[in-house]
């Protein structure tokens, strides 16, 4: 049975080495990430609501609209869960050549494992292609759009969702692949077979949630997903100065690390670590918090509970309401009915006026 969001946020570690890689990635833009964990400690943060009958509000407003087929919450963290565990398989070929390649005895592992920048490219691109489509599935967006997704990286996206992509440019683009990993990636991608990338146990993974009727409708999208970001990504690294030895000397507080074993590390972090999931997880989890808590604002206020009386309106009913403070009837609509007091939305104006009215009030 699937985790509720809630079990999921609840579930993420607070200190692990996927927490120890993402808090040493923090340098790359300061302050871009906090480890949120708990799913009570989530709302309070991201709305800033402490009353607990307003929080389980949410809770139950949030459960709702991840379980709702119609939303692409869960869909997106299906995408995140898919590709971190498919990458997992992926990192022990890929470390496997990296030894064939270092170690003359083993060097037959390198004959029967896939190229580790072949690899590594892959998985790159997929991710890129992931964050698209999980971009577009929380946002509500129906159809995939790289270029959508392109303008709002700029201006939207913050906190764990920028972490994640920071992490995608630090540890699986600059780490393994070098500070000329663009031109690296075209080399292996442009003209190239779609059979590279079509058959590969990543791509099998999360083949399913791609846009396409064939295979070669898949690495299309694929291709454009990593044309339309590639800009940013190159201008993040010019903003940043991020390069190998920088990623080295932060991660080498907990990771003992030569610089000319980069591509060891990647492989071994892309084992060890699931930073898209965790950050993902918490992306998905700031969205479907937000969207309730506005749910939960849009409730009409509730009043104590009253003695059961016969009510002169009904629900719906147009009627005219005396506001005492200019002495006029403006005409409303019922809305909610307690008792002898009415919920009414007057018409013509926004719902934010929107009050309790005693009975004496109405006509």
């Amino acid at each position: 049975m699937d985790k509720s969001i809630i079990q999921l946020v609840d579930e993420l570690p607070t200190d692990n080495i996927t927490v120890k890689v993402l808090n040493a990635l923090n340098y790359v833009v300061p302050g871009t990430w906090d480890n949120l964990v708990g799913f009570d400690n989530t709302i309070r943060v991201v709305t800033g609501e402490t009353d607990p009958k307003v929080i389980q509000k949410i809770r139950d407003r949030a459960t709702s609209l991840y379980n709702d087929p119609q939303k692409g919450y869960k869909n997106a963290v299906a995408l995140y869960q898919n590709i971190d565990k498919a990458d997992t398989v992926m990192a022990t070929a890929a470390l496997a050549n990296k030894i064939g390649e270092k170690i003359s005895f083993l060097s037959f592992l390198g004959n029967i494992t896939p190229k580790a920048d072949t690899t590594q490219t892959i998985d790159l691109i997929l991710k890129i292609a992931v964050e698209i489509i999980a971009f577009c599935q929380i946002n509500g967006i129906p159809q995939p759009n790289p270029q959508e997704f392109a303008n709002s990286l700029g201006s939207n996206y913050q906190g764990a969702s920028l972490m994640r992509m920071i992490g995608l440019v630090s540890l699986d683009a600059i780490t393994p692949l070098g500070p000329n990993f663009l031109a690296k990636i075209h080399s292996i991608i442009d003209g190239a077979d779609s059979s590279i990338i079509t058959k590969n146990p990543v791509f099998l993974a999360v083949k399913n949630f791609l846009p396409g009727n064939s295979d070669s409708d898949k690495f299309g999208f694929i291709t454009q997903s990593f044309n339309s970001v590639q800009g940013w990504m190159s201008n993040l690294v010019e903003k940043t100065g991020i390069t190998p030895q920088s990623i080295s000397k932060n991660l080498g507080g907990f990771i003992q690390i030569a610089d000319d074993n980069l591509d060891f590390v990647a492989a071994f972090l892309d084992q060890t670590t699931n930073y898209y999931e965790h950050t993902g997880i918490q992306t998905v989890a700031r969205s479907v918090i937000l969207a309730a808590h506005q749910l939960v604002q849009a409730e009409p206020p509730e009043l104590p509970p009253a003695e059961v009386v016969d009510s002169a309106f009904t629900v719906g009913q147009k009627v005219e309401v005396f506001y005492e403070e200019d002495e006029e009837w403006y005409e409303a609509v019922i809305k909610k009915v307690k008792g002898n007091k009415y919920f009414v939305h007057y018409v013509g104006y926004e719902s934010d006026d929107d009050e309790w009215i005693k009975e004496e009030n109405i006509r």
